[in-house]
């Protein structure tokens, strides 16, 4: 790589991981394990101004002298820098948590994340538990600020929330997921008293904080946050939706052509859904194919176990038939978890967490086993090839192992990218004999029809002044969601703006890029091959693996 380059990147990246501590931790980088990320305003405009500096560095090195993959290098890092400072001046920070993100959720992971060999790993981490208090305290004065200055966290996002702080503020100390570590210490641990009452007490401060943010977002947060759901409604909100699809799509879109892609794709999946109803006789429209499905015993599990043995099945199947469609698999291995209770209720059907950055764990599917008669067993397999293989977890987890790369471009998460691969590996699935089941391939088009109505929805809420009920109603008239599932997932993309469209927007530009490579090569066409050029080099935006996939089609035809 140009020298001076590479060490602007490095430069870069210990920035930030240094400034964001919690980050560094999850990618597997240690040195920072005992801090916490500053929340103070002060310390947000700091960092917003030392990216423009680093943009500004970045921007006057000379890209005729670079190399093919170090201009890359250089437009991702480029993309990166101005999407943070136009966040930054869309006053996004003011609004840090949601039902679905925030301390509340990624808290209680951090065991997952954290070495636990030696007795200075445990002072370590209990030393980072000391500062957490201090950590949400300072989440409540940014998000006064934001109530001051208009940038508010939509009231019926913030109920979940709640109840989630509550949970983990209720919990008996012991039962703690961040005590968790201090109940099978290794045998390289001297263990002492001191070091598990430091722990206790280290815990019991942070559920006292967890109690004076309950009493903060209950006396004054809710009382004066805004009863309207669209980011529109803040100041610049419809300027700052217009970045955010872009940002999260990495197309170059509008939402109102987000909003009629949708209605298109809505149109196409339904009548293949028909096609379904028709192939397995049933009496009865699209209505009533829906709520046959919903009320019908057979289609769900009767206890987590039942549901847990359905997924590892399915799984285990796929493992055995990624060969078929790839060169090269991951060697970081995965598992499977429930969704944890106390924030199960409002969270979504499944999610992966990645594997720590180190090499030192596992990728971990977590399935939502609460309300067992809103998780229909035929949505699993396209569930499952979502979130876990040849989804999510094949992806990130041979990013994470791509050393070859410079560290940033090892654990970027472009959104449109990574939801677009995941939506794709659902229909990879009828490629390699999954879906014979008519009702199984029903829940795929059932899946896709969600991610389609999302566009709909998404640009609805946030650009278009619709209200949570004409949300809620759409997707009741087009989704084969359960009650329960539409209800999470409408307040979920109130809690998120954007984020929902990456999914569809990606998965699109993913199968016309295949279309184009079969179409173009013909019998020079190789699936495996196809992918590989798709993975091996990460999360890219999808301008950039447009290009990709082009040279490799110049290159093989």
């Amino acid at each position: 790589m140009e020298q001076a380059l590479a060490q602007l990147l490095d430069e870069i990246w210990e920035w930030e991981i240094k400034n964001d501590p919690l980050s560094a931790t999850f990618y597997g980088d240690h040195r920072y394990n005992n801090v916490l990320p500053s929340f103070k305003l002060e310390a947000i405009e700091k960092q917003a101004n030392e990216n423009k500096d680093f943009l500004d560095r970045l921007q006057q090195i000379d890209a005729e002298n670079l190399s093919h993959s170090d201009e890359v290098n250089r437009k991702i890092m480029e993309q990166l820098l101005d999407e943070k400072l136009q966040s930054f001046s869309f006053q996004m920070h003011l609004m840090p948590i949601s039902q679905i993100h925030g301390f509340h959720v990624y808290l209680p992971e951090l065991p997952n994340y954290t070495p636990f060999e030696t007795e200075q790993d445990y002072d370590i981490y209990i030393e980072r538990l000391r500062n957490i208090p201090q950590f949400i305290n300072e989440h409540i004065e940014l998000m006064r600020i934001g109530l001051e200055k208009g940038y508010s966290i939509p009231k019926v996002a913030l109920s979940s929330c709640l109840k989630s702080v509550t949970t983990q503020m209720n919990q008996d100390v012991a039962e703690s997921p961040l005590f968790r570590p201090f109940l099978q210490m290794p045998e390289t641990v001297k263990q002492s008293q001191n070091m598990t009452s430091n722990a206790e007490k280290a815990i019991s401060d942070i559920q006292s904080s967890y109690e004076g943010f309950v009493q903060f977002l209950t006396n004054e947060y809710m009382t004066n946050t805004r009863e309207t759901i669209g980011i529109s409604d803040i100041p610049d909100g419809k300027a700052c939706y217009e970045f955010l699809v872009k940002s999260q799509t990495t197309l170059d879109v509008t939402p109102q052509e987000v909003h009629d892609i949708g209605l298109q794709e809505v149109a196409r999946i339904q009548s293949e859904m028909l096609g379904i109803v028709e192939k397995v006789n049933f009496d009865g429209n699209l209505e009533q194919f829906s709520k046959y499905l919903h009320n019908e015993e057979r289609f769900y599990a009767k206890t987590e176990k039942e549901l847990l043995a359905e997924v590892s099945l399915i799984l285990k199947t796929m493992d055995g038939k990624l060969p078929q469609l790839f060169h090269h698999l991951p060697r970081t291995p995965y598992g499977i978890k429930k969704v944890p209770e106390q924030i199960a209720q409002r969270m979504p059907t499944a999610y992966y967490m990645p594997a720590p950055g180190d090499g030192n764990g596992a990728g971990f599917y977590f399935v939502n086993t609460y309300n067992l008669k809103s998780r229909p067993l035929y949505e699993l397999e396209a569930l499952s090839l979502h979130e876990a293989v040849p989804g999510h977890h094949l992806q990130i987890a041979i990013q994470q192992e791509l050393t070859n790369l410079p560290k940033f471009r090892r654990f970027a998460r472009f959104l449109g990218f990574l939801e677009g691969w995941a939506l794709y590996s659902e229909k990879l699935g009828k490629e390699v004999g999954f879906y014979e089941d008519p009702y199984s391939d029903f829940g795929r088009l059932s899946f896709e029809m969600w991610r389609a109505c999302r566009l709909v929805v998404d640009t609805g809420l946030h650009y278009l002044g619709w209200s949570r009920q004409q949300a809620i109603d759409y997707l009741s008239g087009y989704s084969s969601l359960t009650k329960h599932n539409i209800e999470v997932e409408v307040d979920r993309y109130i809690s998120l703006p954007g984020q929902a469209v990456s999914y569809k927007m990606g998965e699109l530009k993913v199968s016309a890029l295949r279309k184009l490579a079969e179409n173009e090569l013909q019998e020079n066409f190789c699936v495996r091959e196809f992918h590989h050029i798709f993975l091996k080099e990460g999360a890219i935006p999808l301008n950039i693996l447009e290009d990709n996939v082009k040279q490799y089609i110049a290159d093989n035809k």
